[in-house]
């Protein structure tokens, strides 16, 4: 959205650190797209080595994702590629994308997703099945990746 006014506004918000939900090992909602009006979603994640995301697609954001420590492997929807500290990689609305952390190193992730659509409620969720134990089967799966715009192919 177009901002219209002709002096600008008093409008800058400072979300602390201390705020950002966070677990140890997994990373942390830096922004929810509630804090940025809707703009875009930033999460800081921390994937360990064997961290395997199956390839998938959103048919409404756009995710990129900003290595900051350790490397990356990308799928493109074709192959796999690499990204080490310093790289960005932008994945568009229906870009098929998958990732993994192959080498025996940590990567730390930034990951903006626009617009800002609640996905910490995917975030969250995912924690909860896989710190509960809870078993979803295939049809359940598929349920909550639609509900949460992810598509797996």
């Amino acid at each position: 959205m177009t901002y219209v006014g002709d002096t600008g506004e008093v409008s800058a918000r400072v979300h602390p650190v201390a705020e950002h939900p966070s677990r140890p090992g997994v990373g942390s909602i830096v922004a929810t797209g509630a804090q940025t009006d809707g703009d875009f979603g930033l999460f800081r994640a921390e994937f360990r080595p064997g961290t395997d995301v199956a390839a998938h697609f959103h048919r409404t954001f756009s995710e990129s994702f900003y290595v900051l420590a350790g490397s990356l492997d990308v799928f493109d929807g074709a192959r796999w590629v690499t990204s080490s500290s310093g790289d960005l990689v932008h994945v568009p609305r229906g870009g098929i994308h998958g990732l993994r952390v192959a080498g025996a190193e940590s990567a730390e992730v930034l990951t903006l997703f626009t617009p800002g659509i609640p996905r910490e409620r995917f975030v969250l969720e995912l924690l909860e099945i896989s710190t509960s134990g809870r078993q979803l089967s295939p049809s359940e799966w598929t349920e909550f990746y639609a509900r949460h715009d992810q598509f797996m192919v």
